[in-house]
């Protein structure tokens, strides 16, 4: 039972056995503390309950937490592969009480484990505990027969544990093995303590007050017990060994280093063995989480724990990217306690090869010019700050690879006329925003983005976070804080909100903290990495400087994963229906629906459409999962995934992939054109598998412009409701006409044909009824300056029918016109004029309409010299309207 997988799994049994709750690790990203980069101790994910903010059904848990010490204060990057335990990632195991069991049972349940269950000799522990807790020392004398002498007292920090400088403390107990006298080394507390002879590896926190303020503390009502013990120490205390790098996790991953560059570890070589097998477990284990290679925050430091395992590699002759293929080994030996290696696998992979890639260029050029420039230097002296920011600037080389590559030469960098040019560079870029408009107002997030720095989203993994306020804006002007009762505009370190872009809308949700209750309405992008909330503050203050737990609306983000996952769907179903000439044009995914425009030069059939539906439903119903992967843009739209309209690609792009290939029917396929049905670029938040989306309804397809149609669709739970809301209609009108819902259809367009058969009929009555007789009393043409006039006002007559009742005119008359106004139930008019073929040469069937259409209330006319017509609103002008023409023609004559 030496083994680092059952040395993990005997650990939490034997608490699970004793009433702790097991509580899988939680994210590297810490989701509850803003403060923190990357999540550095078992109790991080606890911190509320410790608190008393958060209530769980459970007052003992366990954990194994995976753990990053690679930033900020807690960096221990440095000295990885050179010391015997330094890690950037490790594993604490711990125990938990929230006002349980207290230090007695914690000391005895720790000192069974180590002694019974690992087997443990007690005479090579001993322990430390803070200086004046005697009660401590007493029970360790109880419960392990230790002399005064095996208990040290230490009155240091060592030995006294803080959250912060307010909050839960209490003294420690550090639990220490002598690993003999073949290493140096004195006990805790002694001037040569820091040796590798005794070592630490469990630490039991016995958090008993709360500082309230500096110099007063006071007792906790419920104390608790936080311990932590280091995995990979207590398997090189169980192994034997007195290397964490020596124990059979480590070994694998070496072995495997071993195997891709070709030869094994020497005296020489073995560190950087050491820190690729490292920093190969920090890499993967943080990508799997979310974090992706950049350049700032979580990233950067992902980047530069990446590229220092790359240049390692480089070191021991690696020329090819190689991080990559180790991946394998590590999901085999960690993969089963951490299935989220096993989901991600194929996502770090790529990530990996994608960042080696790009960094074998990068150093092949930094170095060339790095050799070049520092040829005539020698030990003592530095690079200038103005070459190594070119190498920055230009060739992306970062600053601290600059120093890396220099330290073997004793050769440093020039770090102040670094800093010089890179202010230089900045001041640059804040007067290209100057100017008017749009480029003005954007000049305060300009401001701001160089003193906050991007936001790290966190949506992809979390909807739910913690996060700092590092701005408040109102009507465009930064501000102390939001009141309530007020709105504005709020920047925080690190949100789940996703923000408006690539055709998806932003999250809404909510803000809390203690007094504070704020909603966000919308949430948008500012100069590509700020996520800027519209907060609208009901309870409280929210300040700059406050941290507060953000929320997505659950619901509506889930609503809207499915609609994003749906166009993409849909998109592919369109290709393969329409041809490859689809490409899609513009895009709305919202909670409510999706819309999305595509090139397509014609209407689309209602059975085209009906046959999309059912290809993107079948792929659907596969219920496969989603899976993204980080890759070069140039790499992945030449592998085949699609770039999406009006979206903005860096160098390395997220691409989508879902569903299995299916044909034209929706049947599956063995080999489709991609390995996926749809693979696609994209930044937006999506379904977990194809069968959280539900169900996809096609509304149908409008024009937008020439040659681009729109297509709309509903999914899941709204399209439930939309059609379960048009098959309450269909019973409806099924009802109306007591037929079944089956047949509903014929009988309607039954009815509708028996409709139009009786408006003709009614037309035609209307039509003779109006020749035969004139409301004007004009019942026979009448001669008028030579020429046969047929001038009537009809009713009840459709204005479209006006001219067929003048061509009939025309016909009676033989030569002659005709002028007919007809008057409609609203009170309008039509005027229409008639002239025979004979008399076009002499009179203009425009000008006389003309005549007669400003009685009417109308402007004009139109038409030609056989045919023109009019209208107005001012029925009543209808008989002034015809002898207005009637003075025309005599004018004319």
């Amino acid at each position: 039972m030496s083994g680092v997988n059952e040395i993990r799994s005997t650990f939490l049994d034997y608490f699970s056995g004793r009433g702790h709750t097991p509580v899988s690790s939680s994210s590297l990203v810490p989701k509850n503390d803003p403060t923190l980069m990357f999540t550095n101790a078992g109790m991080v994910q606890f911190k509320n309950v410790f608190t008393g903010v958060e209530k769980r059904p459970y007052t003992r848990a366990t954990t194994a937490q995976k753990c990053v010490r690679a930033g900020g204060k807690h960096n221990d990057l440095d000295n990885v592969g050179y010391t015997a335990r330094h890690h950037t990632f490790f594993e604490m195991l711990g125990n938990f009480s929230f006002g349980d069991y207290f230090k007695a049972e914690a000391i005895d349940l720790a000192w069974t484990l180590i002694t019974k269950e690992f087997g443990l000799s007690p005479e090579r522990l001993l322990v430390t505990v803070y200086a004046d807790d005697d009660e401590a020392a007493t029970l360790w004398k109880k419960i392990a027969g230790f002399e005064d002498g095996r208990i040290i007292r230490i009155g240091t920090s060592d030995n006294f544990w803080q959250m912060g400088d307010t909050g839960p403390c209490g003294p420690c107990s550090e639990i220490f093995i002598d690993q003999g006298p073949a290493l140096q080394g004195g006990p805790p507390g002694s001037p040569d303590e820091d040796g590798d002879r005794f070592l630490e590896f469990w630490n039991l926190v016995f958090m008993q007050y709360e500082q309230v303020e500096p110099g007063r503390r006071l007792a906790l009502p419920r104390p608790s017990i936080d311990t932590g013990m280091g995995l990979e120490r207590m398997a090189a205390i169980l192994q034997g060994v007195t290397s964490n790098y020596d124990t059979d996790l480590f070994r694998a991953l070496i072995d495997a280093v071993a195997h891709a560059v070709g030869r094994p570890p020497e005296p020489a070589t073995v560190a950087s063995y050491r820190v690729i097998a490292d920093h190969l477990r920090a890499c993967s284990f943080l990508i799997a989480d979310g974090v992706l290679p950049g350049n700032e925050g979580r990233g950067y430091v992902l980047r530069r724990i990446m590229r220092r395992a790359m240049r390692h590699a480089e070191l021991l002759g690696a020329r090819e990217p190689m991080m990559f293929r180790l991946v394998p080994t590590l999901v085999r030996e960690m993969g089963r306690a951490y299935p989220e290696l096993v989901r991600a696998e194929s996502l770090i992979a790529e990530t990996m090869r994608l960042e080696e890639t790009r960094f074998r260029r990068t150093l092949e050029r930094g170095l060339a010019i790095l050799e070049a420039e520092t040829s005539g230097l020698s030990a003592g002296q530095n690079l200038s700050g103005e070459t190594a920011f070119t190498l920055y600037d230009t060739y992306g080389f970062p600053l601290d690879l600059t120093q890396d590559a220099l330290k073997a030469r004793g050769i440093g960098v020039d770090t102040d006329a670094f800093s010089t040019a890179m202010e230089r560079q900045r001041k640059a870029a804040r007067a290209a925003w100057t100017g008017s408009g749009e480029a003005a107002t954007e000049t305060v997030w300009f401001g701001i983005r160089e003193r906050v720095g991007a936001t790290e989203f966190l949506g992809y993994e979390t909807e739910e976070a913690e996060g700092i306020a590092t701005a408040c804006l109102r009507e465009g002007a930064e501000v102390e804080a939001l009141e309530a009762g007020t709105s504005g505009l709020v920047l925080f370190n690190q949100t789940p909100f996703y923000a408006e872009s690539g055709g998806q809308v932003g999250d809404t949700g909510t803000i809390s903290a203690a007094g504070l209750k704020a909603r966000v309405t919308a949430t948008e992008k500012k100069l590509g990495d700020l996520f800027v909330h519209h907060v609208s503050v009901d309870e409280g203050r929210l300040a700059a400087g406050q941290a507060a737990e953000l929320t997505v609306d659950h619901t509506r983000r889930a609503a809207i994963r499915a609609n994003h996952s749906a166009t993409h769907l849909l998109h592919e179903a369109l290709r393969q229906v329409l041809g490859d000439h689809v490409a899609q044009k513009g895009s709305l995914v919202s909670p409510e629906r999706l819309r999305f425009d595509i090139s397509h030069p014609k209407p689309i059939e209602e059975a085209e459409l009906r046959r999309v539906e059912d290809i993107a439903n079948a792929v659907l119903l596969q219920n496969a999962p989603v899976v993204t992967k980080l890759m070069a843009v140039d790499e992945a739209i030449e592998s085949g995934a699609r770039a999406l309209f009006g979206e903005k690609y860096g160098d390395e792009v997220r691409v989508v992939s879902m569903g299995r290939p299916v044909d034209a029917s929706g049947a599956e396929i063995e080999h489709g054109r991609l390995p996926s049905f749809s693979v696609e670029l994209c930044g937006g938040t999506h379904a977990v598998r194809t069968g959280d989306i539900g169900v996809i309804s096609i509304l149908g397809d409008s024009a937008v412009a020439a040659g681009v149609r729109r297509i709309e669709a509903m999914t899941a739970d709204a399209a439930r409701r939309h059609r379960a809301e048009e098959s309450r209609t269909l019973q409806s009108i099924a009802g109306l006409l007591k037929a079944p819902v089956a047949d509903a259809p014929e009988r309607l367009a039954g009815l509708i044909e028996d409709r139009r058969r009786l408006e003709r009929e009614l037309s035609d009555v209307r039509r003779k009824l109006a020749m035969g007789g004139g409301a004007g009393g004009e019942d026979a043409p009448r001669e008028v300056a030579g020429i046969k006039l047929m001038a009537r006002v009809v009713e009840g007559v459709e204005m479209r029918d006006l001219k067929s009742l003048a061509d009939e005119g025309k016909t009676r008359l033989g030569s002659g016109i005709v002028a007919i106004v007809g008057v409609g139930a609203d009170g309008k008019a039509g005027l229409v004029v008639g002239v025979t073929e004979d008399l076009t040469g002499r009179y203009d069937a425009v000008a006389l309409v003309r005549a007669g259409a400003g009685h009417l209330g109308g402007k004009g006319g139109g038409g030609r010299r056989d045919m023109a017509q009019a209208g107005g609103p001012e029925g009543g002008g209808a008989q002034a309207a015809l002898d207005a023409i009637v003075q025309a023609l005599e004018g004319t004559a």
